[in-house]
Parts: C-alpha cells; sequence; structure tokens
C-alpha cells in the first residue's frame, strides 16, 4: 500500500461539478475519499497578509 497525497481548493463537494460525469465521479472519490484524512483549512489567506506587509513597507 502506498500514500497519496493530493491538494485542492476545490471543496470535495463540487468534484461531481467538475469532473462532470457522475459514474467517473463515483469512481473517484469512492476510492479517494473513503479512507482518507482529510484536512480542511479555514481562515484567512496568509497570502493577503503577507502582501499588506510588503505594501506599507
Amino acid at each position: 500500500m502506498r500514500s497519496v497525497i493530493i491538494t485542492s481548493q476545490v471543496p470535495v463537494e463540487r468534484w461531481y461539478e467538475i469532473i462532470g460525469d457522475p459514474t467517473i465521479a463515483d469512481a473517484i472519490l469512492d476510492r479517494l475519499v473513503h479512507n482518507a484524512y482529510r484536512i480542511e483549512l479555514t481562515g484567512e489567506s496568509l497570502r493577503k497578509k503577507r502582501d499588506q506587509a510588503t505594501a506599507t513597507a
């Protein structure tokens, strides 16, 4: 067994819409999400804070 890391800015709930074909989306999500550890980040983007700091410097 091997590990796979997938990152996305699109929530899993929208993958069906993006993939387009419900059968293929089911197959992909079943394999990826079934035993997955999901980490969903929330909060303000750190890029915004960095950009603001460099703009005022």
